[in-house]
């Protein structure tokens, strides 16, 4: 899954935060109560182990969280990444996991990985809905400027709303250039200078004709 840590954690409230530590050796984990939850399961219920936490994510997002954990076991450096779950209740969930290794004392080996479990569903639902809000409005203005060139060209040549946009999509054709930019350029000119009227038809089809890539 991808996904910056910033853009996910992006999202107004704080969002739950639980806390973690995996023992390399055993593989077993501890979680505080909201790490439970995040999965879906009442705090003790279940002993977490890797292969618990494995089989709770999203097909999708498995390789690439077992690789993150991997690498932190291997190098002890401080690690972030963002993944689904699909928790003990059949819900999806965003989680961030961040930590850091702890190397024994007498070996010098990574031992364990411990830090925080930040649950940013929420967070992310409002993210890709702020995104969906843009997309709708950008295509919204699209559209707009679109039907603005079909009624002045409706009025100078005296077609109806689909005969209009043909005129628009047969320029694009033939100058590889997309209907909004000739659209947005046909707006300009009638706006600016030539009022959009029958008798200034001979004057429209010269901008046509010469329409252009900038």
């Amino acid at each position: 899954m991808e996904g910056k840590i910033e853009e996910v954690l992006d999202g107004g409230d704080m969002p739950p935060v639980g806390r973690y530590l995996l023992d390399l050796v055993t593989e077993k984990w501890s979680w505080s109560d909201e790490v439970y939850k995040m999965h879906g399961f009442e705090p003790g219920e279940v002993v977490p182990t890797t292969g618990l936490m494995l089989s709770h994510k999203h097909p999708d997002d498995l390789g690439q969280t077992d690789g993150v954990l991997k690498q932190a076991a291997e190098s002890g450096e401080t690690f972030s990444s963002v993944h689904r779950i699909i928790d003990a209740k059949g819900a999806t969930r965003v989680l961030v996991i961040t930590g850091q290794g702890r190397r024994d004392a007498s070996t010098g080996q990574v031992a364990e990985l411990y830090g925080y479990f930040i649950d940013v569903t929420g967070s992310h639902r409002a993210a890709a809905a702020r995104e969906a809000t843009l997309s709708i409005k950008a295509s919204a203005e699209r559209r707009a400027v679109i039907d603005q060139a079909r009624g002045m060209l409706m009025m100078v040549y005296s077609v109806d709303h689909d005969m209009a946009f043909q005129l628009l999509r047969r320029v694009s054709n033939d100058t590889n250039v997309p209907v909004r930019d000739i659209a947005d350029a046909m707006v300009e000119f009638v706006s600016s200078s030539v009022p959009a009227t029958a008798e200034n038809r001979a004057r429209v089809d010269e901008f046509l004709r010469s329409f252009s890539p900038s």
